[in-house]
Parts: structure tokens; C-alpha cells; sequence
């Protein structure tokens, strides 16, 4: 063979080696874009969403829908490329989502955890928001601390050091002016049997603080008699706690939060109300609009970022709390314009 034939021949070669590269070999990025949106005052695989148990509820319409980011792994090359070229989705390190140090179960586990938490944070800010009790319970407790086989989680906490707990922030101030090897009284509930005191001996906190330490995650939650189901197949992340909220009081108040519009949103929930920022939020308003929203609630932190890249035609409405929510959308019933980014 001449020069040339191998020349070609070995182009030829060189070509289908980096196809075959670009086709088959991983990259260490993932490719972030528009997830599923679902609406919380609707349905999903059959199932209510958000149904509520032994307590009057009210008739809804309209949307308030809970928007995700999408998150796909295991890309080639060539399909990463092809996404990003696409203009829908970005390129992230997967060490981000993924971290070298955590199996994908135990990411999975964690994000289903998240999920879950930010369920019982939104049942729990909601119904503070109108007017039902709350009390305060043990969320987690630290491993080898000195509440480890004393409380457990669940147990509710009425005082701690003869004082009175009514808010999670309070067990903390309770042990203020201890020091480690204090001994104080907690009083609390298991279940359905009867308040008892148990008596911790507070170690050092591994801060550094100069406070006795207990070693309990507190966390408050709805005191009530009626159940608030939330039901959502194959979701992570806190995110959707908002929205949760917001269905919530819907279903549980008279009229139409929404006016009977298609509003989506976003953002993390505390349990008093405070709304934090999330990620993705392009693509989460992206989807929002395809879907037909026409109102975005935007976490205040995210403002800046949303403002910059909203769709044509979306609507943001700027929530720092669930309160700031509700009167955005009290204003759009009004025909008003609420406060936006």
C-alpha cells in the first residue's frame, strides 16, 4: 500500500476510534434540565396528591404546581454534547450530585429523606398558619451524645431544664448558663403513654461552645387530630415545600388561593414560614411555562437569577415567606400585580 492508502487507512481508524469514545465512554458530568412538574391540588398516578383526613376540606382549582429539576447520569460524550448544544440543559460536575465518597443508593436515600422532611415541615407551617397547635419533637439525635438511649426520635418534648418547650429554638435556650457535666431534667412524651423525666448529663459540644451539650435534633409539627397525606412517587430535595404549604391551606380554607389560575413555584419551607432559595430554578420556570403557568413564585433569594432568565410570558412573584405567598396570590385574585423580582 502507498502512502497515501495509509494515510486513509489510518484516518479511518482514528475516526471510528474516537466515535466509538465519544459513543461509549462516560464523561464525569451530568446534564441538568427541565424535570416534571405536578400539580399539588390535583392528582397524580390516581391518587390526590395532597388529601386530608377527618377535617373539613374545601373545593379547589386551578394549579399550584411543584416544579424538579431534572438530573441525567451516565452521560457519553457525544450525548452530553448533544444536550448541551440543545440550549435546555447544562453540564455539571458529577461529583456535585454524586459525591465519590456516597454510593447512589445512599444519595437516593437521603434525597428521599430530604423529600420527606420537607413534607412534614410544609404540613407543619401551614397549619401553624392557621391556627392549629403545634408541639416540638425529637427530630435526630446525635450518635454517642448524651441523649443516645434516653430520648428517642419522635418523643415529644414538653421541658427541658424546668423550662417550657414550645418551640424547637426553645429547647437550645433552655440549657443556656449550663456547662458540660450539668445533670437536667427533660421532660417528655413517647407515643401515647404518660409524660416522664428523664435526667441528662450534658457533655462538651463539639463546637467548641462553652454550653452544655444534649445531642438532639429538635423539630415542630403539627399537633392535630386529622391527617394531612402527601402522596408523590420518584421526587427528591425540599424544594417542593412551598407549594405543599400553599395546597394545604387551600384545601383546608374557603375559595380559591389561586383564583382559579395556573401559578407554579418553588422553594425550601421552614416551619415558620421562611422560604428558602433552591437550584435549577431556569429550568424549573422553563417547564413551568410549557405546562401553562403563567405566575412563578420565586423564593427572594433567587430573584436575581429568575429575573434574568424568565420566560416570555411567566409572571414572577418574588415570597421571602409563606405569608409574602399568600398575599401574591391574594393580589393576583384581586387583579392586582404582587411583588415581583
Amino acid at each position: 500500500m502507498n502512502r497515501r492508502t495509509w494515510t486513509l487507512l489510518t484516518s479511518v481508524v482514528l475516526v471510528a476510534a474516537f466515535g466509538l469514545l465519544g459513543a461509549f465512554v462516560r464523561v464525569p458530568y451530568v446534564a441538568l434540565g427541565p424535570g416534571p412538574t405536578f400539580n399539588t391540588l390535583g392528582s397524580d398516578g390516581g391518587a390526590p396528591v395532597i388529601s386530608v383526613e377527618g377535617e373539613r376540606t374545601y373545593p379547589t382549582a386551578g394549579h399550584l404546581n411543584m416544579t424538579t429539576v431534572s438530573v441525567t447520569d451516565h452521560l457519553s460524550m457525544f450525548g452530553a454534547l448533544g444536550l448541551w448544544v440543545s440550549g435546555r440543559y447544562a453540564l455539571a460536575p458529577r461529583e456535585l450530585y454524586f459525591p465519590p465518597d456516597k454510593t447512589e443508593q445512599e444519595i437516593e436515600q437521603q434525597n428521599t429523606a430530604a423529600f420527606s422532611d420537607s413534607q412534614t415541615v410544609a404540613k407543619t407551617a401551614a397549619l401553624s398558619h392557621l391556627g392549629y397547635p403545634t408541639e416540638v419533637v425529637v427530630d435526630r439525635i446525635v450518635p454517642g451524645s448524651p441523649a443516645e438511649g434516653l430520648l428517642a426520635p419522635g418523643d415529644r418534648v414538653l421541658s427541658a431544664n424546668g423550662k417550657p418547650v414550645p418551640d424547637a429554638a426553645a429547647l437550645r435556650t433552655a440549657l443556656t448558663g449550663t456547662t458540660p457535666g450539668t445533670e437536667v431534667p427533660i421532660e417528655v412524651q413517647r407515643g401515647d403513654e404518660q409524660p416522664r423525666t428523664v435526667t441528662a448529663r450534658l457533655g462538651e459540644n463539639p463546637t467548641g461552645d462553652q454550653q452544655g451539650f444534649l445531642g438532639v435534633a429538635a423539630a415542630e409539627r403539627a399537633d392535630v387530630d386529622f391527617d394531612v397525606r402527601i402522596r408523590l412517587a420518584d421526587v427528591g430535595g425540599p424544594s417542593a415545600g412551598l407549594m405543599f404549604a400553599l395546597a394545604i391551606i387551600d384545601k383546608l380554607t374557603p375559595g380559591e388561593l389561586n383564583g382559579g389560575r395556573f401559578v407554579a413555584g418553588t422553594g425550601e419551607i421552614s416551619a415558620a414560614g421562611d422560604v428558602g432559595p433552591i437550584g435549577g430554578i431556569p429550568f424549573k420556570m422553563t417547564k413551568a411555562r410549557e405546562a401553562g403557568a403563567t405566575t412563578f413564585l420565586v423564593p427572594a433569594g433567587n430573584c436575581a437569577e429568575a429575573a434574568a432568565q424568565a420566560p416570555e410570558g411567566l409572571q414572577l412573584a418574588k415570597v421571602g415567606t409563606l405569608d409574602e405567598a399568600l398575599a401574591a396570590l391574594e393580589a393576583l385574585r384581586n387583579g392586582q400585580q404582587p411583588a415581583g423580582c
